[in-house]
């Protein structure tokens, strides 16, 4: 489950592939610690095993929060969670970023020749780059490891 990024071309078409959004399990936003046993590079491995995922923050002991499918990290995944730039508190679901794009040349892209939502996801969505860039500043876990190339 996850939701690709991608630049759009001059003329309106889908460009360059900048990364994936994906659900990441439960974090502890206060602690800045996933629940995952195996750390942030295994929240996507075994996913929904209990043995690899504390009962609750390895740190502060808080339990995860109750979230719906209006608030939750899943719930942005499935289009019912509207709010892609929540910043979170307490222990709830997260959403990792996989990046594709270099983000150092992703910031170098001159946007303006792009038009004024330079962004798209593989829904046909679009985004000003100002909501793009607070979407991921959100996601706590990030990857560099696939930059470069191509994935869904």
């Amino acid at each position: 489950m996850g939701c690709c990024f991608y630049l759009r071309n001059e003329d309106g078409s889908e460009g360059q592939h900048i990364g994936k959004r994906s659900a990441a399990g439960h974090y502890c936003f206060d602690c800045d610690v996933t629940l995952c046993v195996g750390g942030n590079k295994e929240v996507h491995n075994g996913y929904g095993t209990n043995e690899e995922w504390f009962d609750t923050c390895p740190k502060c002991g808080k339990p995860p929060m109750k979230e719906s499918l209006d608030t939750s990290a899943v719930g942005i995944e499935l289009g019912f969670n509207k709010n892609l730039t929540e910043k979170k508190t307490g222990v709830r679901g997260c959403c990792s970023f996989r990046w594709a794009m270099d983000p150092i040349r992703f910031i170098s892209v001159d946007f303006p020749k792009l038009g004024n939502y330079p962004v798209t996801d593989e829904y046909g969505k679009t985004y000003k780059i100002g909501e793009f860039v607070e979407m991921v500043k959100v996601c706590p876990i990030q990857f560099y490891d696939s930059i470069g190339q191509e994935f869904s």
